[in-house]
């Protein structure tokens, strides 16, 4: 099937303040807003980009990193080609806490080959607390493609969903079957969705 025209569902999950937000903000608008409010529930962007030469939709999931909202995230995981892990390299208590994480996603995400990534940002804030080869440690250790990012100055943000992608078109069976019908169902479960859950819903156009 040809990728134009395809849906790929992203999610990005990660602690409470690791700049999950800041990270797709500087993705999909390309602008850093240094005082954002913590995501209540989910929230919801989309990105067309060319990797490739194959054009793609991305539909990029950002999570609630707060316990009271955990609840929320399983079902975000369904049908998720490709999850963000993000931590804070300047704070090692949401390093630590990756293995939790990693738990949820070997729960939620139903396909096995999904594609996972681990993502340590804040790389512009001066005290540092997790060092990169640490970050890339745990990522082979547990499989995961690696990439230390800023949202502030846009550092590796780019190619850090560039790689995702790149793997996710590399990894058959993964996009290929019933994507038009997923990416039907995708925009269908947004719509229905309750919008007091999401702010950021009723922008997209």
């Amino acid at each position: 099937m040809d990728a134009a025209g395809l849906t790929l569902k992203l999610i990005l999950v990660g602690d409470s303040a690791v700049g999950k937000s800041s990270l797709l903000l500087r993705f999909t608008d390309g602008t850093f807003e240094p005082c954002l409010k913590p995501t209540i529930g989910v929230d919801f962007k989309v990105k067309k980009m060319v990797v490739d030469g194959r054009a793609v939709q991305l539909a990029i999931w950002d999570t609630a990193g707060q316990e009271c909202f955990r609840t929320l995230t399983p079902s975000y995981y369904r049908g998720a080609q490709g999850v963000v892990l993000v931590y804070d390299v300047t704070r090692k208590d949401t390093f630590v806490g990756l293995e939790s994480w990693l738990n949820e996603m070997e729960i939620y995400t139903a396909k096995s080959n999904t594609v996972k990534m681990l993502v340590g940002n804040k790389t512009d804030q001066p005290d540092r607390e997790v060092e990169r080869r640490e970050g890339l440690q745990f990522a082979r250790k547990h499989s995961l493609l690696f990439i230390e990012t800023s949202a502030k100055t846009q550092d590796g943000v780019q190619h850090a969903f560039e790689e995702l992608v790149i793997k996710i078109l590399q990894t058959p069976g993964l996009w290929d079957k019933c994507a038009e019908k997923q990416s039907l169902q995708l925009m269908e479960s947004s719509t229905h969705r309750d919008k007091s859950s999401c702010g950021a819903y009723c922008s997209l156009s």
